[in-house]
């Protein structure tokens, strides 16, 4: 195994804000509270420690012990558990969808970025318990985002009717999905473990929440990770007056707002809010609560003020924080200093500081989750016969190309130069005009335009030509880069972990635990 790293700038498929605060650029200071440095986790542990409410931690640990039931878990993962209750102890969380068998590889390098997190916290804070923990997103309702994976170029989908929080579904049909999955993965030692994992998984549990939790701790509970599922009475208790205050005073919408006129001055907004960021869910449904002529209505149901706050009193399981309103629910029950997730997590995260302001909740540390790119010692062999660097990896596959073709070809094909000097000639001719007829100067700018646009286009038929010659070499290169960057996208968002455990084993997750330093903030190439 060998590990590099490179600079986000140098890959590309990374926004500008997430950029700017990993620079932590003048124009976005003002969104977040503390860096995700040393400095700044000691500051987030003072203020969880004033704000957050000691009173809640048994009913989490409480909670969370009995969404275990009949499920084995580590000695490591139970203490975790039982640690929660205590005063001392803090947690550094990241969520994700219920992706079936885990769905895109980067479920892998969030939640692994969370427990080296949590490991190397616990170590420069001794006196600290820094629990990993993993939200599961059991209250999304958008199941055709989650009911498949890719495996070897082929989509594995789970057709599927129930409506509602997908993390209630029941796991019916998941049969045939195995099947098909089986037949796939051949017959080895580590196919069967794969096979064992998804039907016990799947095909032994209920529900899909359960299911994931299943997988995620078969997969990670050596090292202590704490799975929670915020569908729960008990905890939306706990955030009962939060939802009341949405219902009554739309504070998420108004303080949301407010930021998104500064930030979108800079940057590109993510996500806006509603007025209401609450969902009514049903047995089978998930229904947007909307406030209209004094009354608010939920589907074909209308309340008043009074009846709604009723039930929220009676019944806050029914009510589901969207996008805008989640983190404030995870930051309210949880002791919490910093929210570990990707790129497009951070920027909406980034326009909540002002709600979790008026709401009196601490805002968490904000980590951007590591980033990989996998090679093998076959395809890294390749990149070094054909003398792509790991950054040209990344390039538009059109620019690598023309680049590796002019790189060797025997003869001259890149023409910058050329223009170069046709352009400093040009420059000497509008001095020319300017002194005799100024006139003259729209029709040498003219013939400038005409001169460089031959060129260009000389030097793309000849590029043309060139590629045809060097077939094999273009061949080569697209045949690898499809490889490693399938689509011109990052494997990980499209890739799923099995292809490499099939291959590799338990030694591929071991690996990626080794390579994986959430506090570099760079991207990684792991090399095995």
């Amino acid at each position: 195994m060998k590990v590099t790293q490179l600079p986000y700038e140098k890959i590309g498929f990374i926004s500008k804000i997430i950029l700017d605060y990993i620079d932590q650029k003048g124009s976005i200071q003002s969104y977040f509270t503390n860096f995700p440095n040393l400095e700044g986790f000691e500051k987030q542990i003072k203020e969880k420690e004033k704000s957050f409410n000691q009173k809640n931690r048994i009913i989490l640990s409480q909670t969370i012990d009995s969404q275990y039931k009949g499920l084995k878990i580590s000695e490591k993962t139970k203490g975790n558990i039982t640690l929660l209750k205590e005063p001392n102890t803090y947690t550094v969380t990241t969520g994700h969808q219920l992706n079936l068998f885990t769905g895109p590889l980067y479920f892998l390098y969030k939640i692994f970025s969370t427990i080296n997190l949590a490991e190397e916290l616990a170590e420069k804070f001794p006196d600290k318990n820094i629990i990993p923990i993993f939200w599961m997103a059991t209250e999304d309702h958008d199941f055709e985002e989650i009911n498949f994976f890719n495996f070897q170029n082929k989509k594995i989908k789970w057709e599927h009717k129930d409506g509602g929080a997908v993390g209630r579904f029941k796991t019916n049909g998941l049969e045939g999905v195995f099947e098909e999955f089986s037949t796939s993965l051949g017959s080895s030692k580590n196919a069967d473990k794969l096979k064992n994992l998804f039907s016990k998984g799947y095909l032994e549990n209920e529900s899909l929440a359960d299911a994931t939790r299943y997988i995620a701790n078969e997969m990670f509970k050596e090292y202590g990770l704490v799975i929670i599922d915020g569908d729960n009475k008990d905890l939306k208790k706990l955030f009962i007056p939060n939802i009341k205050d949405e219902l009554e005073h739309q504070t998420s919408f108004n303080a949301v707002s407010k930021t998104i006129s500064s930030l979108e001055k800079n940057y590109k907004i993510q996500v806006k809010p509603r007025e209401i960021n609450l969902f009514y869910l049903g047995d089978s449904s998930r229904e947007r609560i909307l406030f209209e002529n004094n009354v608010y209505k939920i589907k074909n149901k209308t309340f008043s003020k009074e009846s709604i706050l009723k039930e929220v009193t009676e019944n806050p399981l029914a009510f589901s924080p969207n996008v805008i309103m989640r983190p404030l629910y995870q930051e309210t029950i949880l002791p919490n200093i910093c929210y570990v997730g990707g790129g497009g997590e951070l920027a909406y995260w980034l326009e909540l500081k002002e709600y979790f302001k008026k709401s009196e909740v601490s805002f968490p540390v904000l980590l951007l989750r590591n980033a990989v790119q996998i090679i093998s010692k076959k395809q890294q062999n390749k990149l070094n016969k054909l003398e792509i660097s790991h950054e040209e990896l990344f390039l538009n596959s059109h620019i690598l190309l023309s680049k590796k073709v002019i790189e060797n070809s025997k003869i001259e094909l890149d023409f910058k130069l050329k223009i170069a000097f046709l352009k400093n000639q040009f420059i000497e001719l509008r001095q020319i005009a300017e002194k005799t007829d100024f006139s003259f100067t729209g029709a040498v700018n003219a013939q400038e335009r005409k001169q460089i646009k031959g060129l260009e286009s000389l030097q793309k038929k000849l590029l043309n030509a060139e590629k045809k010659r060097q077939k094999n070499l273009v061949n080569r290169v697209t045949e690898l880069q499809n490889q490693l960057v399938p689509n011109e996208n990052l494997e990980e968002r499209q890739r799923n972990f099995s292809e490499y455990y099939l291959e590799y084993g338990g030694t591929f997750l071991t690996d990626l635990k080794t390579a994986l330093k959430p506090l570099d903030l760079d991207f990684t190439i792991l090399e095995i």
